[in-house]
């Protein structure tokens, strides 16, 4: 009899975990299914994320006064501020005030975000992800989008998939870009130089037409964002731009003054 109830108990217990095998092996099936496959690249898509790459790559920093205007829903934010960017991944806004010190300052460096309000006194620090990136900048973006965007480049996506060359329109050509996430992204480049005239980003986070503006030289002065969606619009422009400069690693880094108050970003 005790034989018999070990052994019914046995069953009983193994029903629940062989249960739990088989969801995470449909859920690994669902996943596998889900990334899209990798498809052939043309020689003409080859030579496009080569010329984009190549302009990617011979960035390392960029500073220059910065004019920004966002409106997220019904709330308007205008300032002027001081951006210092450097590859691939870290970024410095200061708000500045008509007298004296910055109003606010932003980093963004080796995985953290910090936030701090001069006229709170007070300091937000998070992890360095989209999420609370757009807490602070109402831009959902990883660190290394961040810059790009920024900057006006663009390595191509880490997990390309699938890349084809568009017919010209009224901007120009365009590729179309496929991750293994199913992210997709068009880029309008110039075929010649690899220089970034728009790039559209369409995602489950973040959905948005970045055009960028451009003096008779090619220089970036700016760019003009439509994130409709994520009900965000906006612009930045840039002055006194200057890229190439050496940055001390000291400027990402910010100390939060002593007494301020700190918490977590939410």
């Amino acid at each position: 009899m005790t034989s018999k109830i070990a052994s019914a108990g046995s069953r009983v217990a193994q029903r629940p975990l062989s249960s739990l095998l088989l969801l995470v092996q449909l859920a690994l099936v669902a996943a596998c299914a889900t990334a899209p496959p990798r498809e052939p690249i043309s020689d003409d898509a080859r030579r496009a994320l080569a010329l984009l790459a190549a302009r990617y790559g011979e960035f390392t920093s960029m500073r220059a006064l910065a004019d920004v205007s966002l409106k997220k829903g019904g709330e308007n934010q205008r300032l002027q501020g001081v951006l210092v960017i450097r590859a691939p991944s870290s970024v410095r806004l200061e708000a500045l005030s008509p007298f004296g010190p910055p109003l606010m300052v932003v980093t963004v460096h080796e995985g953290q975000v910090t936030a701090y309000d001069a006229l709170k006194n007070e300091a937000h620090v998070g992890p360095a992800d989209a999420e609370t990136i757009s807490k602070v900048l109402r831009l959902p973006l990883d660190p290394d989008d961040l810059v790009s965007v920024l900057a006006g480049r663009f390595a191509g996506p880490r997990d390309l998939r699938s890349a084809e060359v568009l017919a010209p329109d009224a901007t120009g050509p365009s590729l179309n870009l496929v991750d293994g996430a199913g992210g997709r992204q068009r880029v309008w480049v110039d075929l010649g130089t690899g220089v970034i005239q728009q790039r559209q980003i369409f995602g489950s986070r973040f959905n948005a037409l970045i055009k960028y503006r451009r003096d008779g030289a090619g220089a970036l002065v700016g760019f003009d964002l439509d994130a409709a969606m994520s009900y965000i619009t906006g612009s930045i422009t840039y002055r006194n731009l200057v890229e190439g400069e050496e940055i001390d690693e000291e400027r990402f880094t910010l100390t939060i003054p002593k007494g301020a108050k700190t918490q977590p970003i939410r």
